[in-house]
């Protein structure tokens, strides 16, 4: 009960009010309006219903607030009402097979759903030392990270991808095939016709009717696509605490990353690495260390990131890196050669991977690396026919396996796969590559000295 008290005590307004002094921006000054950061405030206008806005920060002893809607009819001396002090989604098992917005609000035009709880959006992670050891493999149903880059229950790997390379795709083979109990999916900064898409093609009725899908389409303001990743994230940890292990997928955390910009240059935060603010630097690790493992249930985490002009180093993508357990990269190059999904293996690596498989898969994974590196860096020579047969037995083995090792990287959306059925082929695929590689026998070298020859004894008589 004493929970619920301090919820109430946080969330029920206090009778503030302000009124609008000056546009910043996307921003708004409301003068006489001591309202906390993250506060929810309504903004009244002449016309219409009021307009939803969040507290993001205070200049010249005036409340920055931010919208979360069109701000068109407001205008200079309009009143600003407190509405609650704590932002908060409603949550509960009704959640599952539906669609939402990242206020919580149904959008799939079903009734709306009896959602008895209601959870903040900016919780704290689990104690870093009451998080359990990740020893458990995650099906994905994805053949080439189920067996070379196995993935473990709480872990949190980065898909990292341009534009047009089969991301979604694969986001949706995970949540349609994953051996998770429950997938939650933020769709941020999407185009409008590719939720649907997703919804009907990728996820399909049954992937939906066990998964939370959280929209923020691209044409949202950027307090709500910020909030449509926190939403998400609740709505996980709400499951987690159910004992359930949930598969969170987000696509993608550099749209979040670039709303949460938008936001801070209108707080005045001073850009620095190529645009960002300090504060995209500083919310990112709390965004992601909310997944993970934890006493009760877990969190498996699989954030895609937009690389900008392929350049997988850019601030966004190499601080994600550095925050997650691994990292699974979508080659263009792949995917203009209809390799899907377009997984670039050896750029590729899950940080647990020997914690999770036994030896004789991390040898075969091992096996198939050296084939795919030692093709990479003959394929010159190899594809002007420069190469010599019999040179290296390593490059003659990935030659001649290479079809069958291309053969098990690929696979069709309708195609599902498991961590078992991954493994079989896998040390299948192995033994066979193994056997390729080995040098030709060759001919042993006689000891005994050769006899002489018919004629050579005739002259030597």
């Amino acid at each position: 009960m004493s929970s619920y008290t301090s919820q109430l005590a946080a969330i029920l307004p206090v009778g503030l009010e302000g009124e609008i002094v000056r546009t910043e921006g996307l921003a708004a000054s409301v003068a006489g309006f001591p309202a906390p950061v993250g506060a929810v405030v309504e903004i009244e206008r002449q016309t219409g219903a009021p307009v939803e806005a969040e507290v993001i920060g205070f200049r010249d002893r005036a409340t920055l607030v931010y919208p979360l809607g069109d701000m068109t009819g407001v205008r200079h001396g309009n009143r600003v009402r407190l509405v609650r002090t704590a932002r908060t989604i409603r949550v509960g098992p009704a959640l599952l097979g539906r669609v939402i917005d990242a206020r919580g609000r149904f959008l799939d035009g079903l009734p709306a759903a009896y959602l008895p709880q209601r959870r903040s959006l900016t919780e704290t992670p689990p104690p870093a030392i009451e998080r359990p050891r990740i020893d458990t493999p995650l099906s994905t149903g994805v053949r080439a990270i189920d067996g070379l880059l196995t993935c473990g229950l709480g872990q949190r790997i980065g898909i990292f991808a341009g534009s047009g390379v089969g991301k979604s795709v694969t986001l949706g083979m995970m949540a349609r095939y994953t051996s998770a109990d429950v997938s939650v999916i933020a769709l941020i900064g999407e185009r409008g016709r590719e939720v649907n898409d997703f919804l009907e093609r990728d996820l399909g009725p049954a992937g939906l009717a066990r998964s939370v899908v959280v929209v923020a389409t691209s044409d949202q303001p950027a307090l709500v696509r910020t909030q449509a990743a926190l939403a998400a994230t609740t709505a996980a940890e709400y499951f987690r605490d159910q004992g359930k292990n949930v598969l969170l997928i987000m696509d993608s955390v550099t749209r979040f990353a670039m709303a949460q910009r938008e936001i801070g240059l209108a707080a005045g935060e001073p850009p620095t690495t190529r645009g960002y603010p300090p504060s995209v630097f500083a919310l990112l690790p709390k965004l992601v260390e909310r997944a993970g493992r934890a006493r009760r249930g877990s969190i498996t985490a699989f954030y895609s990131v937009l690389v900008e002009g392929d350049d997988t180093n850019e601030p966004v993508s190499d601080t994600v890196r550095g925050l997650l357990d691994g990292h699974v990269v979508l080659s263009r190059k792949l995917a203009s050669q209809a390799h899907y999904p377009a997984i670039d293996v050896l750029e590729s690596i899950s940080r647990l991977f020997t914690d999770l498989v036994d030896p004789d898969q991390a040898a075969a994974a091992q096996t198939i690396r050296e084939l795919l590196a030692a093709y990479r860096d003959h394929e010159d020579l190899i594809s002007i026919g420069a190469y010599r047969s019999g040179a290296s037995p390593t490059v003659d083995g990935a030659i001649a396996m290479r079809e069958e090792i291309l053969r098990y990287l690929k696979q069709a959306v309708a195609d599902g796969s498991s961590v078992e059925t991954a493994r079989t082929q896998l040390l299948a695929l192995a033994a066979k590559c193994q056997a390729a590689r080995r040098p030709a026998p060759t001919a042993p070298i006689s000891t005994k000295p050769a006899a002489a020859s018919p004629k050579l004894v005739a002259a030597r008589n």
